[in-house]
């Protein structure tokens, strides 16, 4: 017993060298619990809050992304109205402080594309209408095709389009004469995958359509006239009629073929750049097709 109370004043010292329980915080008493299945959990719980704070994290910088990219487009096009359109592109009308704002927002647009392999993009497909395009397109070619036969004061290239369907594209030019007079000149490509971003297009063939007189526009002193020329046509023999009524076909097989990449793809505006890196921008005329699954495609070499 004399022992035992011996040994009291050194077991209170020993406890009373310990902290007071109120000041033990939460990592004393992991340190003091501590075991392997305590670990993982701890580690879980860890890696579940960083988780968590990623995707809290990401979610407003996508959303600052998107938005970004939404403020470019807007940007762009209205870029393109302040420069007059479509037709003083083709008029040779816009400035060179025109063109260099129009080329700075493309570029600006181009680094925010939502398609990494747009070459095989179901967004690709439908109808398209050419807003910007350089000297090496076939906006320039259809352009020049016109204003060599036609003086710019008769002829005026109101719009032109292309449709991209089962890798073929047909490109259409609306151009009036006089502006009494209507006629198309369209021509089809083959279009081979290349790569994620690289085309190869090929030219088949062009037609120049018979041309189509807008009769509510003709002078009364020239009605007569125009009747008299619809009758002879019509009394004409079919073969001779159905050519005409066919338009003028080019063949162009093996005659012209470029490359383009495409540097910007969503569902309302198409960029790409030929070989020598001059832009053309189109924006969708249709309803872009449902978004699927992007096939695997083998690229040709």
């Amino acid at each position: 017993m004399a022992s035992l109370q011996a040994s009291l004043p050194s077991i209170s010292a020993i406890w009373s060298s310990f902290p007071d329980s109120s000041s033990i915080n939460s990592a004393s008493i992991v340190t003091l619990t501590s075991s392997p299945a305590n670990d993982r959990r701890i580690r879980r719980r860890l890696w579940c809050k960083a988780m968590v704070q990623q995707a809290v994290q990401g979610a407003p910088a996508a959303y600052a992304k998107e938005m970004e990219r939404l403020s470019a487009k807007e940007s762009l096009l209205l870029a393109f109205k302040d420069a007059g359109g479509f037709e003083a592109l083709v008029a040779g009308k816009t400035t060179n402080m025109q063109q260099i704002d129009v080329n700075e927002r493309i570029t600006g647009l181009e680094r925010l594309n939502p398609t990494p392999r747009p070459t095989t993009s179901p967004f690709l497909e439908g109808r398209w209408n050419f807003e910007w395009f350089g000297s090496g397109s076939p906006g320039f070619f259809v352009a020049r095709f016109i204003f060599e036969r036609f003086p710019p004061t008769l002829a005026n290239l109101s719009n032109m389009d292309v449709v991209i369907k089962d890798g073929k594209a047909n490109i259409t030019a609306n151009f009036k004469l006089l502006n009494l007079i209507e006629s198309k000149f369209s021509f089809s490509t083959k279009l081979l995958v290349e790569g994620p971003l690289r085309l190869k297009e090929e030219y088949i063939e062009g037609i120049l359509e018979s041309p189509t007189v807008i009769e509510e526009t003709i002078p009364e002193q020239l009605k007569g006239a125009f009747n008299q020329a619809v009758t002879t046509v019509q009394q004409l023999p079919a073969p001779i009629r159905d050519a005409i009524s066919g338009g003028l076909r080019i063949p162009l097989s093996g005659t012209f073929q470029r490359l383009f990449m495409i540097s910007y793809l969503d569902e309302e505006i198409l960029i790409i750049r030929d070989a020598s890196g001059i832009p053309e921008v189109l924006t969708r005329l249709d309803p872009p097709s449902s978004p699927i699954e992007e096939p695997i495609t083998e690229y040709e070499s």
